[in-house]
Parts: C-alpha cells; sequence; structure tokens
C-alpha cells in the first residue's frame, strides 16, 4: 500500500472511534453542550416562564381557530355567491 491509502486508513479509523466514544459517553455532535453553548443537562427554565409560554400557545391555537372558521365562512359565502350568479338567467 501506498503512505496516502494508510494515512487515509489512519484518518478514517479514528473518525469512527471517536464517532463511537461520543456516542458512548453521550456527548453531540456540539459536545455536553448544545448548539448555542448552554448546558443541556440543566434543569428547564423556570416553571413561570414555562406556564407563561403554555398560555400564549393556547391563545395563538384560539386565534388561529377563528381565522380558520372566517377563512371557512367566506369560502363557503363565495361559493353561494357563485352559485346564485349561475342561477340567474343570463341577459
Amino acid at each position: 500500500m501506498q503512505s496516502s491509502h494508510i494515512t487515509a486508513i489512519v484518518i478514517v479509523a479514528i473518525v469512527m472511534i471517536a464517532s463511537v466514544l461520543r456516542a458512548a459517553f453521550g456527548a453531540g455532535r456540539y459536545g455536553r453542550r448544545g448548539r448555542h453553548g448552554r448546558d443541556e443537562a440543566l434543569p428547564p427554565r423556570d416553571e413561570a416562564e414555562t406556564v407563561r409560554l403554555r398560555e400564549e400557545v393556547k391563545m395563538l391555537k384560539e386565534r388561529l381557530a377563528v381565522i380558520e372558521r372566517i377563512t371557512v365562512e367566506k369560502e363557503n359565502s363565495l361559493a353561494r355567491e357563485i352559485e346564485q350568479l349561475r342561477d340567474e338567467p343570463r341577459r
């Protein structure tokens, strides 16, 4: 084998061993810290923040339901108007 082939094999072996070790010890792609530098092993933010975010999601879901209902009503009324125009005698 040539020297370049041996070098490539050694590099691949090192990468594979490092991947196995990372998987075994729980370190992800960015180490124990997450992508943004925060330690992901820490407990989540305070309870008040979680409650606030849940309430906000609930409110947004309710608003979305209203918007969906308005959209459906407009589609139905538009369909009725089109049908009325079809039913009218042509001039």
